[in-house]
């Protein structure tokens, strides 16, 4: 079903070491607004929702692992080089002690990943506003990223996935109303 390309979809560069940054976009990897959350709930939501619009959920999905493929590079890049005492420093004493400098999916807080961050109702028009909502989050966090990193590398590509949940709820919001077209069009039989 997919094409994997070997690149990141926009790139990732780091200015410097930094986990305590690295510790904050962990959010975006693994929490309830993330984009492993919102990859999960598209493509999970896109076998209720009608063939008009099922493409997008498909699309939208499909893009937000590119995109969580883009914070763990970033996430990566901020902890490689970290001793332990700078990982201690940071906050991520636990993190480290459990996975070193491998990924996890938890939330900045060191709270895991869970399913309960994916919504389906299996009304289309529940769903779409759930997801407008789910990109409205991820934006801001972006935009709460952005507002404490003094990284101009990170926060180029941060400002770049601010952008595409930008895309993205406008895309959902325009499924919308194309279901409520639909749901509205007199029906002859």
């Amino acid at each position: 079903m997919w094409i994997y390309e070997k690149k990141l979809q926009y790139p990732v560069k780091v200015s410097t070491c930094n986990p305590k940054l690295a510790k904050y976009l962990i959010e975006q990897y693994g929490g309830a607004d993330g984009e492993l959350a919102a990859a999960l709930r598209y493509l999970n939501q896109r076998y209720t929702i009608p063939d008009k619009v099922i493409g997008l959920l498909t699309d939208i999905g499909t893009e937000e692992f590119a995109h969580l493929e883009m914070i763990a590079t970033m996430v990566y890049k901020l902890t490689k080089d970290a001793t332990p005492q700078q990982m201690r420093a940071a906050g991520l004493a636990e993190r480290y002690v459990n996975h070193d400098g491998a990924l996890f999916y938890e939330n900045a807080a060191g709270n895991p990943w869970t399913a309960t961050y994916i919504q389906a109702k299996g009304d289309p028009i529940a769903d779409l506003y759930e997801d407008i909502a789910a990109e409205e989050k991820a934006r801001a966090t972006y935009q709460w990223l952005i507002d404490i990193s003094d990284d101009p590398d990170v926060n180029d590509s941060l400002r770049f996935l601010r952008e595409r949940e930008i895309i993205h709820s406008m895309r959902f919001r325009e499924a919308v109303e194309i279901l409520k077209e639909e749901q509205n069009r007199k029906k002859i039989f």
